[in-house]
């Protein structure tokens, strides 16, 4: 009888130490899991801010502002616009692309 109450107080403090075990290891699983969540919400936060940031940096006024003053672009206008004219015009460039797809072999644009 005493050998089966030993081996009963052994299974209990077996038990006792699992559970103990166990219990410790569920709290800093816990503990990490609210860690994580935390740390998910921060980085979603993060996140949005940065997207309305850069929606702020790309607004049309400040990309033109930057444009003139770092990279001192103009507006074109028809006072520095130059023109440049093919000697031949369109309707030379017509008739020798027709020629060139006449012509054997030739291929079409």
């Amino acid at each position: 009888m005493t050998r089966l109450n030993l081996v009963l107080l052994v299974a209990v403090l077996a038990s006792a130490v699992y559970l103990v075990h166990t219990q410790y290891e569920s709290r800093r699983l816990f503990t990490e899991l609210d860690r994580a969540i935390a740390e998910a919400r921060r980085l979603a936060t993060e996140h949005q801010r940065l997207q309305v940031e850069k929606r702020a940096q790309a607004t049309p006024l400040r990309v033109e502002k930057i444009a003139r003053d770092q990279l001192k672009m103009r507006t074109a206008t028809p006072a520095i616009t130059q023109y440049v004219s093919d000697p031949q015009g369109v309707s030379g460039a017509a008739v020798a692309a027709a020629s060139t797809a006449a012509q054997p072999g030739g291929t079409q644009p």
